[in-house]
């Protein structure tokens, strides 16, 4: 406690004199309102400094991880880009200094390795010359392509000012995103994820789902100059042995994708600046689908028989990240008992009082062993008695980001104004949903039947979404478990189609929220938590 309380003050502190000497002619930034805020702020705060005081002096890219700081990584630099955005919104660095940084790269890029407009998956961090990732992948990398390019486009999005050194910021970043040649990638009707000058199409690997590489579709399709048509989508991505799922577990449906859900990454890389609760197609509510996959992968780790790995609420998150092995893509049905903290945190949007919880314990309880200058390292494994000792790029980036959609929803509003994302998933036959009304961003534990509902700590208040469909207006009454009303918290109100939400306050304890229009009702079962237990 006592060298987490000197972390606390010493990048409080920290935070405080970088924005009074980078930011004078701007009112400081607010502080946090409670401890809760301050978790968040502290540890996204640490995590953000990966990508600035870890960037590489040369190129400002993001080294794939602190063992090899001149090996740079292209997806992990466009997280970093978003973490940038981040930064400069939290006032961790200003809007110039955030800038700076982005052109820095851009510039870098601009003469850096491309294979048909494709970066490779490594760089080295001086040159720009590409570093094979293995044998024969020494050229263009599509999907680690597709996650600079969407950190580029948001921070396309995100400079939207007068200034010239913003306009051509601009300009350069929608140049190199046309230069892309996402169709030359495509042979026999399949989409490639790889191509190298010396091996050519040897690697044939088809990029297949569901998965994280499905924002290499929307951008693929969306793309002004090199678009491929809908049918590569149709006749790769989703001819696929873990496309359709539609199997329940703990019970969860999960519309798409592996056994139990896979890896917990494949609801973060591609959903950084997409929105998930904007996006369904004829099969998919892809927020149900997100927010599934992470319930199921808690539910597995709150099963007694994981005990034996010192699981539980406080420590549950299975994705892809370093091990005593070395690496490896954890999951249900590949659990080793490593537990990677980037798994709870950057799905804070989809499960925020259960992430707050391994938040917590992470930092209480194992923070003097695993939290250091860049956040939490990578991975650890309790019942071993392993701690990484690593950062990498990739695991740190999503932690920033998805917090950040979590406490403003920062990257998935400029994500909604970046106009070729849209574009792309319009093209996937994917839209903005048109629910009845009712409750759809939340699912009951699968333990209680309640869904556990938290105070947000940035506004002071609970938040709940709902969906209105007509005109209609509706009530909204809190009951308690013995039915007896406690509140009308909206009262034959009418609004307009589509999803809302509510600020309320209410003491805390168990809830049945009903929602009426007309003769419809749905009801939900609510446990509302002031605040987050450890255990």
């Amino acid at each position: 406690m006592k060298f987490l309380g000197s972390v606390l003050l010493s990048l409080s502190l920290l935070g405080s004199m970088t924005r009074c000497m980078a930011q004078p002619d701007k009112k400081p930034a607010i502080p946090p309102a409670n401890e809760y805020s301050e978790y968040l702020e502290t540890v996204q705060k640490a995590t953000f400094r990966y990508f600035r005081d870890f960037a590489h002096p040369v190129s400002g890219l993001a080294p794939e991880r602190t063992a090899t700081p001149n090996i740079v990584t292209t997806g992990g630099s466009g997280f970093g880009i978003m973490a940038l955005i981040t930064g400069a919104e939290r006032r961790w660095i200003t809007r110039a200094e955030a800038l700076q940084q982005v052109q820095k790269m851009v510039a870098f890029l601009e003469k850096s390795d491309r294979f048909h407009g494709v970066w490779p998956h490594w760089l080295d961090g001086s040159t720009g010359r590409v570093v094979p990732f293995s044998e024969h992948d020494n050229g263009g990398d599509l999907v680690e392509t597709a996650y600079l390019v969407n950190g580029l486009l948001i921070a396309r999005t995100y400079f939207d000012g007068n200034p010239a050194v913003e306009k051509d910021l601009r300009q350069r970043i929608d140049r190199l995103w046309r230069e892309v040649e996402w169709d030359w990638y495509v042979r026999d009707g399949r989409l490639l994820w790889h191509w190298s000058p010396n091996y050519e199409w040897r690697m044939n690997h088809p990029i297949r789902g569901h998965d994280e590489t499905f924002i290499t579709y929307v951008l693929a399709l969306g793309s002004p100059t090199h678009a491929i048509q809908p049918e590569v989508y149709r006749n790769t991505y989703k001819q696929s042995d873990h496309y359709v799922n539609d199997q329940t577990y703990f019970g969860y449906k999960l519309p798409l994708g592996f056994p139990m859900g896979g890896p917990l990454f494949f609801a973060h890389y591609s959903y950084l600046s997409l929105d998930p609760r904007l996006m369904q197609d004829d099969h998919t509510y892809y927020w149900e689908q997100n927010r599934n996959h992470t319930l199921i992968n808690r539910a597995h780790c709150l099963q007694p028989r994981q005990a034996m790995f010192g699981y539980g609420p406080g420590n549950w998150g299975l994705t892809a990240s370093d091990d005593y092995n070395f690496y490896d893509a954890h999951s249900p049905t590949n659990d080793n008992g490593t537990i990677s903290p980037t798994a709870a945190l950057s799905s804070f949007p989809y499960t925020p009082y259960y992430s707050m919880q391994v938040l917590r314990n992470l930092y209480l309880r194992e923070g003097s062993r695993l939290f250091g200058p860049y956040g939490f390292y990578d991975a650890y494994h309790k019942g071993l008695n392993w701690y990484s000792n690593q950062y990498l790029a990739i695991d740190q980036g999503p932690i920033v980001v998805m917090m950040e959609n979590f406490r403003s929803g920062l990257l998935w509003k400029l994500g909604e104004k970046t106009p070729e994302l849209w574009t792309g998933l319009s093209k996937m036959d994917i839209r903005r949903p048109a629910h009845p009304t009712g409750f759809y961003a939340y699912a009951p534990d699968f333990r209680t039947g309640y869904v556990d509902l938290w105070k947000h700590p940035d506004r002071g208040a609970f938040v709940l979404d709902f969906a209105v469909k007509g005109t209609q207006p509706v009530t909204l009454t809190a009951r308690d478990e013995n039915d007896r009303e406690v509140q009308k918290l909206i009262d034959n109100k009418a609004y307009t189609e589509g999803m809302h939400e509510l600020l309320f306050q209410l003491p805390q304890g168990r809830y049945v929220f009903e929602l009426a229009q007309g003769s419809e009702k749905r009801q939900m079962k609510l446990f509302l938590h002031q605040g987050v237990d450890n255990q």
